[in-house]
């Protein structure tokens, strides 16, 4: 039986009362353990008075804060159903999201208010409360808004003699539905995930197992908290294991991060593959495609020194204290993964989904395999579905952290499952002897070659985005030929003129072509004048191009 992630956080808060739990960085505002378990019990208060019963909705829509993870665990251990939405949404979109989602309430962020407040509130929700100081910012013309001092006065009530450690316990159904998660992905309008106690807690507790920490330890988050990656990986796995997060409540610039990874000297970096890509191009690569260092490089000795100088420069950029690095939400550029892998930096590249909450595969640094996405994590399994002869095929998951299915989409839950119940991920790949599962792409984006053969866009992208002045690519078919999309390196090209770039395109297009196969080359590069649209794991909305 799956422990609730709640009994672990109640154990913490027993044992670091007093200890620093959750931090805006670079502002003043801090909860200690003993203060985070008080603020939740004030916020069941609110939640009374507003007339919620568990089982309802409840929204979060907002930027990363301290705040944002006290009204979540708040909902949590009310029983209620936390319906997580990005705030990178429309105002639009939200308002849609919390009518399809059934929510009673929500809690926001004031860049989300200033323009869903113009927006017409659902027929159901009963009030709005800002996540900087819990005040109400609409409520219902039947419902009565709880003052600050209703509060303050339904807690004294309830709690006269106050609250010492001994006195929390937090704990909920872990059968029950916990999370429905809206979630931007590559492929079109955001689904309903329904997640239950027990898939958010296994997934917990993966971490737990695979990145052990002392109580004490410090992290900063930077992944948007409505997103399973960061939820599980930032805030909920590091926060039942005693962790000091420092939330970056403003959209993180390099400059911003490595101040904040220098002060808070994190034990571990959760991020996607492009932040560490960005830094290895601007920071790494013009060392190491110095003549002497490629010369030196595998020579013993000699290489071994240049190696641990790398090493440590890296570590010290994410504050010295790094135990872990792990990737996850895409392929990381091989050129990049094998240099972290060369230097023996605590490197892991996890394989997930929002479906699983999100964890599927992982590995601790030391036991990773360079071009996977780990072994299936605890309590999951793994199979391949009709392998071909090479045995790639689509991936299929089963195990405790799948999704109960989608919100109110029967249709889309079913399309989502095998008969047998196996669920679907859409990815292609493989597994060896040792159950290391290689991920070749999507099933949606593979190209079926004039003689049948299998093109995967990844595979070419990778190569591509290792050429001259290449930022990021995009494959896409037209008329039966592969043509590539490429937004350049505007570190490198900003003083270029466009023919200029176009000329390194061309290069870049014959040296790529000789570097796959016959049956899978590019016909033509494109230049493109701005980013990619992307999901908030960094992935490129495909179906945004054509």
């Amino acid at each position: 039986m799956v422990k609730h992630y709640l009994q672990y956080l109640t154990e913490v808060m027993n044992h670091q009362w007093n200890d620093p739990a959750l931090t805006d960085y670079n502002e003043d505002h801090e909860y200690t353990f003993g203060e985070l378990a008080i603020e939740m019990l004030r916020l069941h208060m609110l939640f009374e008075q507003l007339g919620l019963k568990p089982g309802d909705k409840i929204a979060l829509a907002g930027r990363n804060c301290a705040n944002w993870a006290v009204a979540y665990l708040a909902i949590a251990a009310y029983e209620g159903v936390c319906v997580s939405i990005l705030q990178d949404f429309t105002a639009e979109d939200i308002a849609h999201l919390l009518e399809h989602s059934d929510s009673e309430m929500l809690f926001v962020g004031p860049y989300v208010w200033k323009e869903l407040q113009h927006q017409t509130m659902p027929d159901k929700l009963k009030a709005t409360v800002s996540l900087v100081d819990w005040s109400t910012l609409y409520v219902k013309k039947d419902i009565q808004a709880p003052s600050k001092e209703d509060i303050d006065a339904a807690y004294a009530k309830k709690y006269p003699h106050g609250i010492e450690p001994e006195d929390i316990y937090f704990a909920a159904d872990p059968e029950k539905l916990s999370l429905i998660n809206y979630t931007s992905g590559s492929t079109g309008h955001p689904k309903g995930v329904m997640l239950n106690g027990k898939s958010l807690s296994n997934n917990v507790e993966v971490g737990m197992k695979m990145l052990p920490v002392d109580p004490g330890q410090r992290l900063v988050s930077m992944l948007p908290l409505a997103h399973m990656f960061g939820q599980i990986c930032e805030l909920l796995y590091p926060l039942c294991s005693g962790t000091h997060i420092y939330f970056l409540t403003k959209s993180p610039t390099p400059s911003i991060l490595l101040k904040a990874m220098n002060e808070v000297q994190p034990y571990l970096v959760v991020t996607v593959p492009l932040v560490i890509e960005k830094i290895y191009k601007q920071k790494l690569d013009p060392t190491l495609s110095k003549w002497a260092i490629r010369t030196f490089w595998h020579v013993p000795g000699i290489g071994d020194f240049l190696k641990s100088r790398v090493k440590s420069g890296l570590r010290n950029a994410f504050g010295g204290k790094l135990r872990y690095f792990i990737c996850g939400g895409a392929a990381m550029n091989p050129v990049v993964e094998k240099c972290l892998m060369d230097i023996h930096f605590p490197l892991s590249i996890g394989y997930g989904m929002t479906e699983c909450g999100p964890l599927i595969g992982g590995n601790p640094p030391k036991y990773f395999k360079a071009r996977t996405g780990g072994v299936p994590v605890m309590n999951m399994d793994v199979k391949i579905d009709e392998p071909n002869a090479a045995g790639i095929g689509e991936i299929l998951v089963k195990g405790e952290n799948v999704m109960l299915g989608y919100y109110k989409n029967e249709e889309a839950t079913q399309a989502a499952f095998t008969e047998d119940g196996w669920l679907r991920t859409g990815d292609l790949g493989r597994l060896d002897k040792k159950k290391n599962i290689y991920i070749k792409g999507r099933c949606k984006t593979m190209f079926l070659g004039a003689s049948g053969q299998n093109i995967y866009p990844e595979e070419i992208e990778d190569k591509l985005n290792n050429q001259e002045a290449v930022g990021e690519s995009l494959i896409v078919e037209r008329e039966g030929k592969l043509v590539a999309l490429v937004f350049p390196d505007e570190t490198l090209t900003k003083r270029m003129s466009l023919e200029e770039i176009q000329a390194i395109m061309r290069r870049n297009l014959e040296k790529l072509n000789s570097l796959i196969p016959s049956y899978s080359r590019v016909a033509n590069i494109e230049v493109q004048d701005k980013p990619f649209e992307k999901t908030p794991k960094r992935s490129i909305k495909r179906f945004l191009y054509k």
